[in-house]
Formats: structure tokens, sequence, C-alpha cells
């Protein structure tokens, strides 16, 4: 109880305190004659439009009706002067909402930015190639035999007409050499009946079956001799040999294949560029190749031949090149990367891809516009402006610009999602996008 008439005594204490500190403001501001005056001039307006009310024609006809009616009228006035009050309240609500937020602004946004410079630029066309070997086959015989001696091993070096494999030819020299004796003996009557016919011993069509006999003796040796040689794979051309899997004793077949033979020094690389380039493209042009087997090192070559015709599937046009090898590093069938130099380097504007957004009406970016204020740091205020670009050739996280903004400008390298012309900008360039020209995938 007395904490409750503590309570009380100190509610009631307040309560006086409050209202002899209103009473004394009002008496200091004199509210009491501004709102007496306020309440005449209320009053006056009232009773003006009282008596300008009661003149009028409404007001003689709502006289005229019968209390029910009148009545009803009254009511429905009412109703749509309460609901005309409501409707302009939600009016005037939406009003201030729209103009409390029109002067919020925009909410800042947080950028990475970059100046925009000149690099040096090589002009380049970049195609992917295979290898190719100057020369490669996969080698096999005419004819079916059982090996008997492979004087090569795998990888082996060799020169044009070495022996390879050689199959048994045992028989065939026996019978070559039975070819050969015949041969003689034909060539000797020949020769006897040459003698003969000189002193009119024979005839004449006695010597010239003899000549003929000779000659056909001597095809079939020369034949047998053809047939020998088949036993003997030898080299067709100089180069190295691949995986050697015959081994002697072995029977192979006839167009079994055998073994590979590959000249790697010099090499070709194919490849194919669009049909845009083709007035670019010349013989003799050098070539940059790098491949994935040897990342650090790059091969240099020349243009060998282009085709005079374009692929109607791809509309490409083929391209042979053809690359110094002296260390046989480079094999064919590999993968490479091939770059054509198109003339001396250029100056071009360059900035990350990402700063670029293309679109079906053209390519943007946005530029960091000073303002000509500050904010709460005391740094100059930028704002977001959104301007066209022509872009030019790529190089690997770069894109040349070749119209649209000028060396100096500030623009956006990422977030440009969130803007649009005339958002604040808050730049933070702790993180910026990859901006490289060759650039390596991370390990």
């Amino acid at each position: 109880m007395k904490l409750l008439e503590t309570i009380k005594a100190k509610v009631t204490a307040a309560t006086v305190a409050l209202w002899a500190w209103a009473h004394a403001k009002a008496e200091e501001w004199k509210l009491r004659e501004k709102l007496a005056a306020l309440w005449e001039k209320v009053r006056a307006l009232g009773v003006r439009l009282r008596e300008r009310l009661l003149r009028t024609k409404a007001y003689a006809k709502l006289q005229a009706m019968t209390p029910l009616r009148r009545r009803m009228t009254i009511m429905l006035c009412g109703v749509f002067l309460l609901l005309g009050l409501i409707f302009g309240f939600n009016q005037l609500k939406t009003f201030m909402i729209k103009h409390f937020i029109a002067g919020m602004g925009l909410p800042p946004a947080a950028v990475s930015t970059l100046a925009v410079t000149f690099t040096e630029w090589q002009p380049k066309l970049s195609s992917v190639g295979n290898v190719r070997a100057y020369r490669g086959v996969e080698l096999s015989t005419e004819i079916g035999g059982l090996v008997q001696t492979v004087p090569i091993k795998s990888g082996m070096d060799v020169k044009e007409g070495e022996l390879l494999i050689k199959l048994n030819d045992a028989s065939d020299v026996a019978q070559l050499n039975s070819l050969k004796a015949l041969a003689d003996l034909a060539k000797v009557i020949n020769e006897r009946d040459r003698q003969q016919l000189a002193i009119q011993a024979i005839s004449k069509n006695v010597f010239d079956t003899s000549k003929a006999d000779a000659a056909s003796k001597q095809a079939q040796v020369e034949q047998q001799i053809a047939l020998v040689a088949k036993k003997n794979l030898k080299a067709p051309f100089s180069g190295r040999v691949g995986i050697v899997m015959i081994n002697p004793g072995q029977y192979v077949n006839p167009g079994d294949k055998l073994l590979t033979l590959q000249t790697l020094d010099p090499i070709f690389v194919d490849f194919n560029l669009p049909q845009s380039n083709a007035s670019q493209i010349q013989v003799g042009q050098e070539i940059v190749v790098t491949t994935d087997a040897f990342k650090d090192v790059s091969f240099t070559g020349k243009v060998t031949a282009v085709s005079p015709k374009v692929d109607t599937n791809t509309r490409n046009i083929q391209i042979e090149a053809q690359l110094a090898n002296p260390d046989k590093k480079i094999l064919p069938g590999m993968f490479a990367n091939v770059n054509i130099k198109l003339g001396d380097e250029v100056k071009l504007l360059t900035l990350p891809q990402t700063a670029v957004t293309y679109n079906p009406y053209g390519s943007t970016v946005f530029i960091a516009k000073p303002t000509g204020k500050k904010d709460k740091q005391g740094n100059p205020a930028l704002e977001a402006q959104q301007v066209f670009v022509t872009t030019g050739p790529t190089r690997g996280d770069q894109v040349a610009i070749l119209k649209g903004v000028e060396e100096g400008v500030i623009v956006v390298t990422s977030g440009q999602l969130k803007l649009k012309n005339g958002t604040p900008l808050i730049v933070n360039n702790k993180v910026q996008p990859s901006n490289s020209p060759n650039p390596q995938p991370q390990e």
C-alpha cells in the first residue's frame, strides 16, 4: 500500500508540474489569445458559410422535402463526403511516400574500377592445329612370309634404303639362281646362233627364236629379283621408326601393318581459319606454335600452303605450315596452338572483358563520372554513367576498345548488374578481375 501511495504521489506531482509548465508556456507564448483569435475566425467563417448555404437553391429544395427524404439525402451526402475524404487521404499518403523515396535518392553500389590505358598490341590470328609428320607411313609387305631377321630397334633413326625387316627368301633365291643359269644358257645359244647366221649356217628364223628365248629368260630373272626384293622391307625415306613388335620366326600376311616410319624434322602443322581472314593469309607468313607438352617453349615456322577452296560445311580455309624440329620434340598427332603475326605492334585501348556488357543493341560500359560533390570521407563523389563502345579483337582476358571511351577514363570493371545511370558509386579496388593478355590456368 505504501508503494502505491508513493507512486500515486509521484505521478500527481509530475502531473501538477507538467500542467504548471504548460500553463507557464501558454502564458509565455500567448496561446490563449491566439487560440481565441483563431476560434473567432473559424466561427465567423462558419457563419458566412451558413448564410450562403441558407440562400442556395439546394437548401431550399432540401427544406421542401419530407423529413424522411431530407434525412436520407443528408445521410447520402455525408457518406459521399466521407468516401471522398478517405480517397483524398490515400492519394495524399501515396504522394508523400513517393516524395519521401524520391528525396532519398538511389542507394550507392560498391564496384571496382580501372583507368583506361593504351597497351602494346600485336595483331595476330589464332587457331588450333594438328601436328603432321613431314613424311609418315605405316609400313607393310606386299607378300607374306616368315620373318627371318629384324635388324632395327624401336625408336631408331634410319636412312633411306636401310633394311628394316627381312623375310625368309631361301627358296626364292634358289629359284633366282636357277633362272639366272637358264638365262646365261639362252644368251650363249643366242650368241652362237648369231655367229652361224653370219656364215648362213642357220636360218634367220632360228636366230630370232633363240634371241626371243634369251630375252624371256632374262625377264624371268628380273621378275624373280623383284620377288626376292619384296622379302626385304627397306626404309622408303629417312626417319624414325616406331615401336617394333615383330620378332624373328613370326609369320606375317600381305598388307599387315608391321611398323611406322615418321620424318620429324621438319614437321607440318595443319590448322583452319575462317573465310573472313582469307585476305590476311599468305604463303611465307611467320607463325608461332606452342603445345601443351612444352608450355614454356615456342616454335617458329612459316606458312607453306593455303588450300585453294573453302570447306562448305565449316566455311573455313585449311592452311599448312612447316616448322623446324631439330630436337624432334614435336611429334605427329600433337595438339598445337597457332598464332600468325599480322604486321607491327599497335597501341590500343584495352579493358578487362568483364567490364563490357554485350547486348543485342550494342556493347556498353559504365564509367565513374565525378558529380562535383564530396562524400562523407571528403573524397570526390562518383556516379555511374552508361556509354556505348565499339569493341575490337580480344587477347586473353583483355578486349580492345576502338570507340566510345578515351584514355584515362575511369571504367567500372565489376558490379555493373546493379548499376543504372546516376547510381552513386563506392569504389573498392581490393579485388580486381583478371586482366592478363596471356592467362595461365591455376594449378
